[in-house]
């Protein structure tokens, strides 16, 4: 992502985060941040449909570590998705490797945000307590679903408003065509895949985890690489 983008969104985030601001204020400076980051990948993908050589197809594998390696994969599937990546889960130890296919602009998306969301899930889960009655790491993984779930469902709205708002059916023709092209990379790299039977959690702390998902900044910040392996706790 260019420095200019990069600046707007620290300036609009820095502002979210002023304790003057009030609540609606630090939301609407957030869901702008969240705006400019979809518009990019919007304006990328329009670049690239006249000049491919700008935006190649690609690939990244990203190891995730435990604690909770499961459920970091699971927030990088939801950050993944909306943004039309495509990721693949195989075992490496006690964690595991996820191989994430998309175009660069995309991939450089998800870098962006997941790095930002592990962070926050971190922070958010050390400011909530457990209950009594329930074991920790059940609740922590049921909380970190509801934060997923809501921070996909988020970034999945903000995609569909970028694309709507830059015009007509072409738009959504280009990006239905870059979506394509990615399963296409990664159906030939593991053309028998299988997909993962649904998780069940027990835990009480999905609720909790959806509204910390709701609270998130999704404009991501400029973290390095090393955030990949923050910890959840144990």
């Amino acid at each position: 992502m260019s420095e200019a983008m990069l600046s707007k969104v620290r300036k609009l985030l820095a502002q979210a985060e002023d304790p003057a601001c009030t609540p609606a204020e630090s939301a609407a400076f957030t869901a702008k941040a969240t705006e400019l980051i979809a518009r990019y990948g919007v304006d990328r993908a329009l670049l690239a449909a006249r000049d491919p050589a700008t935006d190649p197809v690609g690939d990244r594998v990203v190891e995730i570590v435990a604690p909770y390696a499961r459920d970091k994969a699971g927030l990088l599937a939801a950050v993944a998705d909306p943004l039309r990546c495509r990721c693949v889960r195989r075992r490496q130890g006690s964690g595991f490797a996820m191989h994430l296919f998309g175009f660069a602009s995309d991939l450089e998306r998800v870098d962006l945000l997941f790095t930002s969301l592990l962070v926050q899930a971190a922070h958010g889960l050390a400011g909530t307590p457990v209950p009594s009655d329930e074991h920790p790491a059940a609740f922590r993984r049921s909380w970190l679903a509801g934060f997923a779930q809501v921070v996909a469902e988020r970034l999945r709205a903000a995609e569909a408003d970028a694309a709507a708002s830059s015009g007509g059916p072409s738009v959504a023709l280009v990006l239905a065509d870059r979506s394509d092209r990615v399963q296409r990379r990664l159906t030939e790299v593991y053309p028998r895949l299988r997909t993962a039977a649904p998780r069940r959690l027990a835990g009480t702390g999905f609720g909790s985890g959806a509204e910390a998902g709701r609270r998130a900044d999704l404009g991501g910040r400029g973290v390095d690489n090393r955030s990949w392996r923050v910890g959840l706790g144990r």
